[in-house]
């Protein structure tokens, strides 16, 4: 006896129910909620990746690996490196895709402890670091110079979330994107909280008008080379960065 194929089904199936669940006003409503109420145990601070501090929420990490599976980027940049499970995360996915390819962590203070865990760390030839502004000339000379020629590259904006920064950082990391991988806004949940729910145990308190949603809505009115993208951005209800992976959609000459 044999059983239907139904994997192209199942996938349109699952497509379909994350663009109605896009469009759950209360569903999200209620999400936000939780993720709130969760904050008081420092929930994204509780998981780690590979033996690494992650800092991040499980949705945002399978959502991260769905998007570099399904795209293959041979080069990853983030910006913001904290205590290094996402860079060492990235790196893990990139030696799953196989090839040469290898993560570029940007952050204005690694410190010495976290430096020396990800240099340990078995995917350590994967990751280069770079400490500096992430918008200075000199950090963004040194991020393209390590690009080999005709790569596919992904970015992943996680530092300083304020809409100021965050908006100088979409513009000048995005011209870096190749057509078909993806450019991620981190911690856009900021922007649906008002002053008094945003969270007080962070270096920065950023809520909305202040955010990085706010800075990804000013980006997207000044360039048609990225698109949200709702399949993967509508599963994002349990998550710190609802709204913030876009798809880049034309290559830098075609813009």
């Amino acid at each position: 006896m044999t059983t239907r194929d139904d994997r192209a089904e199942f996938e349109r199936t699952a497509v379909a129910q994350a663009l109605k669940l896009n469009k759950d006003i209360e569903v999200f409503r209620q999400a936000k909620d939780t993720l709130l109420a969760l904050d008081q145990y420092d929930y994204s601070y509780l998981w780690s990746w590979l033996g690494m501090p992650i800092i991040q929420l499980p949705a945002d990490i399978v959502a991260t690996q769905e998007a570099i599976w399904s795209t293959k980027p041979e080069v990853i940049i983030e910006t913001g490196v904290a205590r290094g499970g996402s860079v060492v995360f990235l790196a893990s996915m990139l030696s799953l895709i196989g090839g040469n390819g290898f993560v570029i962590g940007v952050d204005n203070d690694i410190r010495a402890h976290n430096r020396t865990a990800i240099e340990s760390h078995p995917l350590s030839a994967r990751i280069k670091l770079i400490v500096g502004d992430s918008v200075s000339a000199k950090t963004l000379k040194l991020i393209r110079d390590m690009i080999p020629e005709n790569a596919r590259v992904m970015v992943i904006l996680d530092s300083d979330h304020t809409r100021e920064h965050v908006l100088s950082e979409l513009r000048a990391y995005s011209p870096l994107v190749s057509k078909g991988c993806f450019l991620v806004v981190a911690d856009t949940l900021a922007g649906h909280l008002s002053k008094g729910q945003a969270p007080t145990n962070r270096s920065k308190l950023i809520f909305k008008g202040n955010d990085p949603l706010s800075a990804r809505d000013d980006f997207l009115a000044e360039t048609d080379r990225f698109e949200v993208d709702d399949a993967i951005n509508g599963k994002l209800v349990l998550s710190s960065s609802p709204g913030g992976y876009l798809k880049c959609i034309k290559r830098l000459c075609e813009a």
